[in-house]
């Protein structure tokens, strides 16, 4: 049954497909339907490519909920165009060729998928069946001695905060004000999404917003307190309605340490038959884990340590999971240690020589003290014995399970026994579900480069790439990131700065400013910076000092509360990716935690495939600003610096270059003096545009500054640049040319003297406001050998304005109109009184009105007029 669809249209251009995966992605999620996002937006994404790119016309995308799955369906108007069908006798394609591509994710993704036919379409649709969650269950736990009880502080307390359906406060209670530092008139209002350190691992888990939706939730997460501190907590949401029928979150919130005063584990039902549960058919893994199990892999992990420590009567537990090569260990869940700075910390599977120095095999420690470094984790904690073993999976390392204690000598080979018959019977479990999370997070991964990609490829601006390679990392994949650009021989730059709290951003580039940027090493792969957290630790430490009087008296202290609050924000791993684009380091990525914060694996690895993308961005960004320059500083040199002084005739010019500023334009003007007395004046138009029309534009202003100089006349100077142009063989353009002579006369007038070649004719305005040409067309020059041209001659009277452009302005079109030269006249009759500068602009401003799209062709206006007598 269909409970509910939404639909759209896109038209067959290659942004489409972008807005197409936007659509389906806010459907989804308005829907509730986060578990299926990831895999729905990949699919729409190839199979709307197929419809816009491939087929080549629009698609039509309906998205249906139904009551235990969402459908999608993608329409085009192409049934001729079959589908693509893999022949299985033949090799299987390349991921990276496009046929059939949709359809091979639509049979590993989708749980149902097919094609259907119309005489006047094509469609194909897919069905994502939604995960069965499994509904909240009441349970008790046995009798347990003292010695077994969770530790927690002598006052327990226990935040309650109430949110509403928009996710802002309206409910913070004392034990909230206690734990975190702000009070209830300084947090209601504002959202708590502001204050959460939410996981923001792309492609597992929910965000908060989806949390806050869900009928009940409990899990870790992080809050900020007043000191810029984020404290572990343990959560339990509940969503209720008030008597009004509104919506609104309860959120239980204590300590991540002191978690089993909330937390409700699943267990099994007590026996009700009078057998016992530890009989012949009893699943090992169902006595050491409980039954059911975790549904996702961080809960499993973290009652496995639970677990693990209950069952040796242990102070703490680590689990460790192996990487794909079984080089390194990534903490993934403890209990009893500090589990916000060991999170996802590696250590080697080999530390050293012997059998207590490999993950490999089981271990015993009796004292730690004897052999110092023998565990790195458990440095400073005081723990003194330990046990671990390895977790395998067809003799593949994937893990490794420790358990430690505070007094010496607690354990023995039999514990460690007991310890690895209870890993071997978890290691599936947990490799099945590492398996799962990385499924997800590899379709997070997908989608979330496939979107970079599409946000990185629309820009060409520099500084809009460098602040989009900031964006897609924070707070997705850092809390914090900076961006190093390096010119060609030059030392590294800082260049932009981000951090998932605004008020942090000025602190840490003041920070960062005083460090010495990392060095630019081109080898791929994330690498450990220490340079900011040490020097933000050195700084909070010499501010304290200061505060307190111990430091240097004559120094001012800084605010202690900003330098600790930015010393927490960068105390965390920082790494470093290399921006490397055409074999050459031309920036540095550096992605940051804040304190006792480490970077899983996978997010580095996913850090990197965006590094490779963002420098190639980058790079693209840096060449199209380097022919922008060029372009501009040659369109420069192609016009003249200034208009000079003529006396008694106002001038004035208007140029406007089409295109996007990376292209030298084909027009150009000059007004030069020739000798006393008298002045020259062009505007010309060479055919197209770029290097080629640049040196026609070249040769042909500084020919006729050179020509006119000479003392040649109008006729001679452009029947010898016409020469010169055809000397240019295969490089020559021809060129529309309006070249002319101007005398001012004493009586108030001037006389011109003008050679139209192919140009557009100028036009006379008298005060009366009748328009006329004051010129007749002649041949182009750059096409024959044997030009005869003339000149001709008349006079401009006070109040008379002459006025010459480019075909940029007669041939500006709004669909089938175009302005023409009887526009351009009538637009003149009504600049009677005005003056040359005025004239210029109504005309401009006449142009870019006539049509809604902007100029696609080059424009200059020039614009002469002789003022009356009593102007003078």
């Amino acid at each position: 049954m269909i409970t509910a669809r939404a639909a759209a249209t896109f038209e067959p251009v290659g942004r489409s497909v972008a807005t197409a995966r936007a659509f389906v992605r806010d459907t989804l999620q308005g829907w509730g339907f986060t578990d299926v996002v990831d895999d729905a937006v990949v699919l729409t994404s190839e199979l709307v490519t197929n419809a816009v790119v491939h087929a080549g016309t629009a698609a039509d995308v309906q998205c249906l909920r139904q009551e235990h799955a969402v459908r999608v369906e993608v329409t085009d108007r192409y049934p001729e165009r079959d589908i693509p069908i893999q022949d299985v006798t033949r090799p299987t394609h390349s991921p990276d060729h496009e046929g059939g591509r949709g359809l091979l994710l639509c049979s590993a993704l989708a749980s149902r998928w097919g094609v259907e036919y119309t005489p006047a379409r094509k469609q194909v649709w897919f069905q994502l069946d939604l995960p069965q969650r499994p509904a909240g269950t009441r349970s008790a736990g046995p009798a347990l001695p003292t010695a077994a009880l969770p530790l927690a502080d002598e006052r327990v307390r226990v935040a309650v905060v109430q949110v509403d359906h928009h996710g802002t406060i309206t409910r913070w209670n004392e034990d909230a004000a206690e734990l975190f530092g702000h009070t209830a008139g300084q947090i209601t209002g504002k959202s708590l999404a502001d204050l959460a350190a939410w996981p923001q691992t792309p492609g597992t888990g929910h965000g908060i917003a989806e949390a806050f939706l869900l009928s009940r939730w409990e899990g870790s997460y992080g809050i900020r307190g007043a000191d810029g501190r984020v404290l572990p907590v343990y959560g339990s949401h509940l969503r209720v309605r008030d008597t009004s029928g509104e919506p609104s979150t309860v959120c239980l919130l204590v300590r991540e340490d002191e978690r089993a005063i909330l937390q409700n584990p699943s267990r099994n039902p007590a026996p009700t038959d009078g057998t016992e549960r530890r009989g012949r058919n009893t699943d090992p893994f169902e006595v050491f884990i409980g039954s059911p199990a975790p549904d996702d892999l961080d809960g499993l992990l973290q009652r496995t340590v639970e677990r693990a420590r209950d069952m040796l009567d242990g102070d703490a537990a680590y689990l460790l999971l192996a990487t794909d090569d079984e080089t390194e260990l990534e903490v993934r869940a403890s209990t009893g240690l500090p589990s916000a700075r060991q999170r996802f910390a590696r250590v080697p599977v080999e530390a050293g020589t012997g059998r207590y120095g490999s993950a490999r095999m089981p271990a015993v420690h009796e004292d730690l003290t004897a052999v110092p470094g023998a565990v790195p984790l458990l440095a400073g904690t005081g723990m003194r014995s330990i046990v671990t073993v390895p977790l395998k999976v067809e003799g593949r390392l994937t893990g490794s399970l420790g358990v430690a204690a505070e007094a010496p000598g607690r354990y023995s080979n039999e514990q460690a026994l007991r310890l690895q018959f209870a890993a071997d019977r978890i290691a599936l479990a947990v490799e099945s579900a590492r398996l799962t999370e990385l499924e997800r997070l590899r379709r997070g991964s997908l989608s979330f480069l496939v979107e970079a990609s599409d946000l990185l490829a629309g820009t060409l601006e520099r500084d809009q790439t460098l602040a989009l390679m900031a964006q897609m990392t924070v707070p997705t994949l850092a809390s914090w990131c900076a961006v190093y650009t390096i010119a060609e021989q030059s030392e590294p730059e800082l260049a932009f700065v981000l951090h998932e709290d605004e008020d942090r951003i000025d602190g840490i580039k003041a920070l960062l400013s005083k460090v010495a940027p990392p060095s630019p090493d081109p080898t791929p792969g994330a690498r450990i910076w220490t340079a900011p957290s040490d020097a933000a630790h050195s700084t909070a430490l010499r501010t304290s000092l200061r505060s307190l009087g111990l430091g240097d008296a004559g120094r001012p202290a800084a605010g202690p509360g900003t330098t600790l609050v930015t010393a927490a924000a960068v105390g965390g791993e920082t790494v470093v990716l290399p921006l490397v684009a055409r074999n050459r380091v031309i920036g540095m990525l550096t992605l940051g935690k804040p304190s006792d914060e480490r970077f899983r694996q996978e997010i580095l690895e996913l850090a990197e495939d965006l590094s490779r993308r963002a420098a190639l961005a980058l790079d693209n960004a840096r060449l199209y600003s380097e022919r922008t320059a060029i372009a501009q500083s040659l369109q420069r040199s192609l016009l003249p610096p200034g208009l000079p002084e003529i006396p008694g005739v106002e001038v004035e010019v208007v140029y406007r270059a089409a295109g996007e500023g990376n292209e030298v334009g084909g027009d150009f003007y000059d007004v030069f003096p020739i000798r006393d007395g008298c002045w020259g004046f062009a505007i010309g138009d060479v055919c197209g545009t770029g290097p080629e029309a640049a040196a026609v534009t070249g040769l042909a202003r500084h020919a006729l500054r050179l020509l006119a100089r000479e003392g040649f006349s109008g006729p001679s100077v452009l029947e010898r640049l016409n020469a010169a142009i055809l000397d240019e063989g295969t490089r020559s353009r021809f060129l529309t040319l309006l070249y002319g002579e101007l005398w001012p006369q004493s009586d108030g007038s001037a006389i011109l003297k003008i050679v139209c070649a192919g140009h557009p004719l100028p036009l006379r305005l008298r005060p009366d406001g009748t328009v006329d040409a004051a010129a007749e067309s002649q041949p182009l020059l750059g096409v024959m050998e044997d030009l005869e041209l003339h000149e001709e001659t008349f006079e401009l009277d006070p109040g008379d304005v002459l006025l010459c452009v480019t075909d940029g302005v007669t041939e500006r079109r709004e669909g089938s109109r175009m302005l023409g030269d009887d526009g351009l006249a009538d637009v003149l009759a009504t600049c009677t009184g005005l003056t040359a500068g005025a004239v210029a602009a109504r005309i401009q401003r006449a142009v870019e009105r006539f049509a809604s799209d902007a100029p696609s062709d080059d424009m200059a206006i020039l614009a002469m007029r002789v003022p009356e007598q009593a102007e003078n």
